[in-house]
């Protein structure tokens, strides 16, 4: 046995060329519904649009009933498990790790239309063990995508829905192992909407997986797989409630308009991410097992945006075009934007808004004409669609071992190795009917004099000439290596279940930029110093078997955590400098859980608390009061997190059955951070207190519950519930709690501070959303034939269609008082952008399997 141990360490060490995974515990899925939900999530869902910036988070478990429902069904208001950033929520495929090295977080967009096969996927809470990692402090998945696991046979799918796409329809085929010892699988998907959901949107999107796997003998395999999801979709933008109630559309969009009598979206997206997996398993011994995988992956994300310079805003809905900019609306005191004169400004504004769509949506002939009229003069474009591209180069070496100990215990090893490559860059789209743009900083312009170094992007290539595809404004790439280990220790001793788990890990970062910023001349091109983190952790956690289906669970976990290279530079855009006092953050989380199992009733009752210290959080935004990019950075970041989750299923009947679930939680910044920020005006930096403490994490319901009736016989499944929603919390805005900000404001207003300079209740409250009731149904058969299967289920949400529902939103980053501190008519603070839930909206589902 030792002698079978060393050999298999001695694998796992030197393992760049060994490839494995653990043996994967699958779900069970009860019945065809729940298979089929579990993973058509829309889109917007799953995040794939970085305008609605909030993911939800898929979570599920074997045993606790809470978490194996809520993942799906608090889907449609974006709901993240525990509020927690999906950073701490990990992602492996066969055992490697998927989530990307530079925002920590996983990006569904990567396996987007691959339906049947992520149905294979072993989950793990964040005090439960498994084989693959140490669990996060948001739990983790591992897929498992070897072809030799797939349901042999061919499944035909095709869907109809009004959310971001209208028509599903896919194809896959799975050979299982045959008498060769090969295994095949392929699958296609494609997803398609000329309008979605929101009027401006259309939808284009095609998924493919191609896999083989050959058993070499009873204790060796190999499967190669590669998958992909080439996406073009059209985004939609955040409103004001103002603005919905102009337009008398929840969800009015303003990132579309005509052009041409057509619709034209000035915000699309290119998305894909092609990648590629080797793994290998080798069973050791009866007791011994080691997997290893190795991936690659190169992804290309592109976003464009209407851009202007030297004009007015293009937009729409922006804040000079609306009524309440020229009437007072909120303070009847305010006599002097009160008069007769304001109020009939506020008539002609709202007479134009209301008259006709066109006037409410982005004008494309008037920007093609104005550019056309400089093209003839020799002159720069006034407006353009710039490009935001995000490009990344991954290569990922990971092996795990699992040591059966003795007949109650089990030991798990594994190590994972990353190099990535991430590129950041800006293209010209679309020069609009103009015929040139130059490749200089205008916002600098007026704190610097033309022909100076400073308003140049690039002085290797100064007044660099722009045309249709070229880079421009900021090019950088950020280099990120990565190691991890980890090890996890189980046993059972009679009717107590418990686990141990450690991991020690080492990141280093450095920003290589390829422009010589003209703020930052000695400190912008070529690469940076190269910062080293070292983090770790551990965990353990205890079931004990009370009896009579009693069992109470614990867990208690410290770690500290590298800070995401995207949350590390202080002004990437710009320069080669790390945030000021960068360091790990350090994360203490503990749970207790019951759970009861019985002939009738199914219970389980959780209380969790998690603490973050010495966070650090970075913002990039248009500060509108500077006419200005703004780059911020948060450090000594402090957070907690806690709250109750409660998950109950009542069996009446055989077929009949009652369902609750319920979280109360909290999440929020537990005292003011430290913030330092730089505007792209001017290359100094400034540094102050941001009173946030207090604020919550936003866009996710704080309390979610769910009561279920569900009858599920003879092939047939109906379920119906209602849910409610509340402390939906909004983005906040870190400049409007700034002290400068704060001291300015009371100068306009004279309402921030009382007599002693203690700052005033309710100044810095965060704008909520609204919550409510949510009434979702869903019925299915499932049918078979003499060849195969059928599977029909028709899936409702919002049945009542309650359009009042906030899914997410933030805080403007605009004051209501101006630069020489005079009240503003508009009231940014007043005025938060919001989404909305969708109304009522469905999919029928059609499944063939033969």
């Amino acid at each position: 046995m030792q002698k079978t141990l060393k050999l298999a360490m001695m694998a796992l060490c030197c393992s760049a060329p060994v490839f494995a995974q653990n043996t994967i515990e699958t779900q069970t899925q009860k019945d065809s519904e729940q298979s089929e939900q579990a993973f058509t999530f829309t889109e917007a869902q799953l995040g794939e649009d970085d305008d609605m910036s909030q993911n939800v988070s898929i979570i599920n478990s074997n045993s606790n009933l809470y978490a194996s429902q809520v993942g799906y069904l608090f889907s449609p208001v974006r709901f993240r498990y525990r509020a927690f950033n999906q950073k701490y929520n990990e992602i492996y495929i066969n055992g490697a790790p998927m989530n990307d090295v530079e925002s920590g977080q996983f990006r569904y967009s990567m396996i987007g239309g691959l339906n049947a096969q992520t149905r294979n996927v072993e989950f793990a809470l964040p005090f439960e063990n498994n084989n693959f990692a140490m669990s996060a402090m948001g739990g983790s998945n591992n897929y498992n995508f070897r072809p030799s696991s797939q349901p042999v046979g061919n499944r035909v799918t095709l869907s109809g829905a009004n959310r971001n796409y209208t028509l599903r329809a896919g194809y896959t085929y799975n050979t299982g192992i045959n008498e060769k010892g090969w295994a095949l699988s392929a699958g296609v998907m494609y997803r398609w909407a000329d309008r979605g959901y929101v009027e401006g949107t259309f939808y284009n999107s095609l998924s493919y997986f191609l896999g083989v796997e050959k058993v070499i003998n009873d204790n060796h395999s190999l499967s190669l797989v590669t998958w992909g999801n080439p996406t073009e979709r059209a985004s939609q933008g955040a409103a004001t409630d103002e603005v919905y109630w102009l337009a008398n559309d929840r969800y009015y969009n303003p990132y579309w308009g005509y052009q041409n009598g057509k619709k034209r979206n000035s915000r699309v997206v290119n998305d894909y991410a092609p990648t590629a997996l080797l793994t290998w398993d080798w069973k050791i011994s009866d007791d011994m097992k080691l997997t290893t995988a190795l991936s690659g992956k190169y992804s290309h994300y592109k976003s464009t945006k209407l851009n202007y310079s030297n004009s007015d805003n293009p937009h729409p809905n922006y804040w000079k075009n609306l009524p309440s900019n020229f009437y007072d609306v909120w303070d009847e005191t305010n006599v002097l934007n009160r008069t007769d004169q304001n109020l009939a400004d506020w008539q002609t504004s709202y007479n134009f808004w209301t008259e006709s769509k066109a006037n409410r949506q982005i004008n494309w002939d008037r920007l093609y004409y104005s550019n056309q009229q400089l093209a003839a003069q020799g002159k720069d474009a006034m407006y353009y669609i710039q490009a935001k591209n995000n490009d990344q180069f991954v290569l990922n070496l990971s092996s795990s071992l699992q040591t059966e100990l003795s007949k109650n215990s089990t030991l798990n090893l594994g190590i994972a190795l990353s190099t990535t490559k991430g590129m950041h860059y800006q293209t010209m789209e679309d020069l609009l009917g103009a015929g040139i743009y130059h490749n200089i900083n205008t916002y600098a312009l007026g704190t610097y004099p033309t022909g100076s170094d400073e308003i140049q992007y690039d002085l290797n290539n100064p007044n660099g000439e722009v045309r249709e595809g070229d880079k421009f404004g900021y090019n950088y790439n950020i280099l990120v290596d990565k190691a991890n280990a980890w090890a996890t220790y189980k046993t059972t001793l009679r009717s107590f279940h418990a686990f141990v788990s450690g991991r020690v890990g080492a990141t280093s970062m450095q920003r290589d930029g390829k422009m010589r910023n003209g703020l930052a001349k000695d400190n912008s091109f070529g690469k940076s110093g190269t910062a080293r983190f070292l983090d770790g952790g551990a965990k353990a956690g205890a079931n004990i078997n009370l009896g009579r289906g009693n069992t109470i669970a614990l867990g208690i976990g410290y770690e500290l955590r590298t800070p995401t290279p995207s949350a590390s530079f202080a002004a990437p855009e710009i320069n080669n400098d790390f945030v000021t006092n960068l360091k790990n953050e350090k994360v203490m989380s503990a749970e207790l859980g019951y759970q009861l199992r019985s002939s009738w009733l199914n219970l389980s009752l959780s209380g969790y608390y998690s603490r973050v210290k010495d966070g650090t959080e970075w913002q990039n935004f248009y500060y509108d009061d500077v006419n200005s990019f703004t780059y911020i950075s948060f450090t000594d970041v402090e957070k907690e997190y806690y709250g109750v989750e409660l998950g109950a299923n009542i069996k009446l009947n055989s077929a009949w059955s009652v369902k609750l679930l319920g979280q109360m939680s909290e999440a929020k910044y537990a005292d003011n951070s430290t913030v330092r920020y730089m505007n792209s005006t001017s290359a100094k930096y400034t540094e102050e207190i941001c009173y946030n403490k207090d604020m919550r994490e936003n866009g996710t319901p704080l309390t979610a519950m769910s009561l279920g009736l569900s009858y599920h016989s003879n092939g047939w499944y109906i379920d119906l519930n209602g849910n409610y929603y509340d402390r939906i919390f909004l983005s906040y805005s870190p400049s409007f709690r700034y002290a400068s900000s704060l001291k300015n404001r009371h100068e306009a207003y004279k309402d921030v501070f009382d007599a002693q300079d203690n700052i005033l209740p309710g100044v810095l409250d965060q704008a909520e959303g609204k919550g409510g009731f949510m009434l979702d149904a869903s019925i299915g058969r499932s049918i078979y034939l003499k060849r195969g299967s059928l599977s029909i289920n028709l899936t409702l949400t919002n049945v009542l269609n309650n359009r009042d529902i906030v899914t997410g939103g933030y805080e403007q980053s605009r004051s209501d008082y101006t630069q020489s501190g005079n009240a503003r008519t508009y009231k940014f603070s007043k005025n938060p952008m919001k989404f909305y839930a969708y109304g009522t909206n469905g999919m029928l589902n059609i499944t063939y399997k033969f």
